[in-house]
Protein backbone atom coordinates (compact mmCIF):
# COMPACT_ATOMS: atom_id res chain seq x y z
CA UNK A 1 0.00 0.00 0.00
CA UNK A 2 1.40 3.39 -0.98
CA UNK A 3 1.78 6.19 1.57
CA UNK A 4 -1.02 8.10 -0.17
CA UNK A 5 -3.35 5.10 0.03
CA UNK A 6 -2.45 4.67 3.69
CA UNK A 7 -3.32 8.32 4.31
CA UNK A 8 -6.74 7.88 2.70
CA UNK A 9 -7.31 4.75 4.77
CA UNK A 10 -6.42 6.67 7.94
CA UNK A 11 -8.83 9.40 6.91
CA UNK A 12 -11.58 6.83 6.32
CA UNK A 13 -11.06 5.31 9.76
CA UNK A 14 -11.08 8.84 11.16
CA UNK A 15 -14.50 9.41 9.58
CA UNK A 16 -15.72 6.17 11.14
CA UNK A 17 -14.42 7.25 14.56
CA UNK A 18 -16.11 10.65 14.21
CA UNK A 19 -19.43 9.06 13.25
CA UNK A 20 -19.21 6.62 16.17
CA UNK A 21 -18.47 9.58 18.43
CA UNK A 22 -21.56 11.35 17.15
CA UNK A 23 -23.68 8.27 17.81
CA UNK A 24 -22.17 8.07 21.29
CA UNK A 25 -23.06 11.72 21.78
CA UNK A 26 -26.69 10.90 21.03
CA UNK A 27 -26.65 8.07 23.59
CA UNK A 28 -24.77 10.10 26.21
CA UNK A 29 -27.90 12.13 27.02
CA UNK A 30 -25.99 15.36 27.43
CA UNK A 31 -22.95 13.60 28.92
CA UNK A 32 -25.08 12.31 31.80
CA UNK A 33 -24.41 8.63 30.99
CA UNK A 34 -20.77 7.65 31.68
CA UNK A 35 -20.19 4.86 29.14
CA UNK A 36 -21.56 6.61 26.04
CA UNK A 37 -19.87 9.82 27.20
CA UNK A 38 -16.50 8.07 27.45
CA UNK A 39 -17.06 6.43 24.05
CA UNK A 40 -17.76 9.85 22.56
CA UNK A 41 -14.59 11.41 23.96
CA UNK A 42 -12.40 8.48 22.90
CA UNK A 43 -13.89 8.34 19.40
CA UNK A 44 -13.54 12.09 18.82
CA UNK A 45 -9.95 12.03 20.10
CA UNK A 46 -9.15 9.11 17.78
CA UNK A 47 -10.82 10.90 14.86
CA UNK A 48 -8.67 14.00 15.30
CA UNK A 49 -5.50 11.98 15.86
CA UNK A 50 -6.09 9.85 12.75
CA UNK A 51 -6.85 12.92 10.67
CA UNK A 52 -3.63 14.52 11.90
CA UNK A 53 -1.74 11.45 10.72
CA UNK A 54 -3.53 11.52 7.36
CA UNK A 55 -2.60 15.17 6.77
CA UNK A 56 1.06 14.20 6.78
CA UNK A 57 0.44 12.95 3.23
CA UNK A 58 -2.81 14.68 2.18
CA UNK A 59 -3.38 18.37 1.64
CA UNK A 60 -5.01 19.82 4.74
CA UNK A 61 -7.89 21.50 2.89
CA UNK A 62 -8.75 18.38 0.93
CA UNK A 63 -8.42 16.11 3.96
CA UNK A 64 -10.54 18.28 6.23
CA UNK A 65 -13.21 18.94 3.61
CA UNK A 66 -13.40 15.23 2.75
CA UNK A 67 -13.57 14.29 6.44
CA UNK A 68 -16.27 16.85 7.21
CA UNK A 69 -18.39 16.01 4.17
CA UNK A 70 -18.20 12.25 4.65
CA UNK A 71 -18.88 12.54 8.39
CA UNK A 72 -21.80 14.91 7.85
CA UNK A 73 -23.44 12.73 5.21
CA UNK A 74 -22.93 9.52 7.20
CA UNK A 75 -24.21 11.07 10.43
CA UNK A 76 -27.30 12.43 8.68
CA UNK A 77 -28.08 9.04 7.13
CA UNK A 78 -27.57 7.26 10.47
CA UNK A 79 -29.88 9.78 12.13
CA UNK A 80 -32.59 8.99 9.60
CA UNK A 81 -32.11 5.22 9.57
CA UNK A 82 -31.28 4.46 13.21
CA UNK A 83 -32.84 7.30 15.19
CA UNK A 84 -36.00 7.83 13.17
CA UNK A 85 -35.10 11.46 12.49
CA UNK A 86 -37.28 13.40 10.10
CA UNK A 87 -36.58 12.94 6.43
CA UNK A 88 -37.59 15.28 3.65
CA UNK A 89 -36.69 15.74 0.04
CA UNK A 90 -34.73 18.85 1.03
CA UNK A 91 -32.71 16.90 3.62
CA UNK A 92 -32.00 14.13 1.10
CA UNK A 93 -30.97 16.75 -1.47
CA UNK A 94 -28.60 18.26 1.08
CA UNK A 95 -27.01 14.87 1.73
CA UNK A 96 -26.71 14.27 -2.02
CA UNK A 97 -25.12 17.69 -2.55
CA UNK A 98 -22.65 16.97 0.25
CA UNK A 99 -21.64 13.72 -1.44
CA UNK A 100 -21.39 15.51 -4.82
CA UNK A 101 -19.15 18.16 -3.27
CA UNK A 102 -16.93 15.44 -1.82
CA UNK A 103 -16.63 13.77 -5.23
CA UNK A 104 -15.89 17.10 -6.93
CA UNK A 105 -13.17 17.95 -4.41
CA UNK A 106 -11.49 14.62 -4.93
CA UNK A 107 -11.79 14.76 -8.72
CA UNK A 108 -10.31 18.25 -8.63
CA UNK A 109 -7.40 16.95 -6.57
CA UNK A 110 -6.85 14.02 -8.93
CA UNK A 111 -6.81 16.40 -11.92
CA UNK A 112 -3.91 18.37 -10.41
CA UNK A 113 -1.67 15.29 -10.17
Amino acid sequence: MSPLQSAWLLLGVSVLAEVLGSVGLKYSAGFSRPLPSALTVVCYACAVWLMALATKRLEMGLAYASWAAASTAATAVIGIVCFDEAVSSLKLAGIALTVCALVALNLGEAATH
